[in-house]
């Protein structure tokens, strides 16, 4: 299953830093991040907590660039 969000981050090169690390979060089957839209395409593996693979994306994305968001 698939699932776009809306996001916030400054500048392409911090977008494709979040992009590289969050793909290797557990339950992430693949992710995209499209700077210019500012929107994220995350496919999560089967059965996982969609929600709490999303918190894992989160904080390592936060650890990339403290100012990303999630909207």
């Amino acid at each position: 299953m698939s699932k776009t969000y809306k996001i916030e981050v400054d500048c392409a090169n911090c977008a494709n830093l979040v992009e590289e690390a969050a793909r290797k979060v557990a339950g992430v089957k693949d992710l995209s991040i499209a700077f210019m839209t500012q929107k994220m395409k995350v496919t999560f593996e089967d059965g996982v907590d969609q929600d709490a693979v999303m918190e894992n994306v989160l904080k390592t994305a936060k650890k990339i660039e403290s100012d990303f968001q999630i909207l």
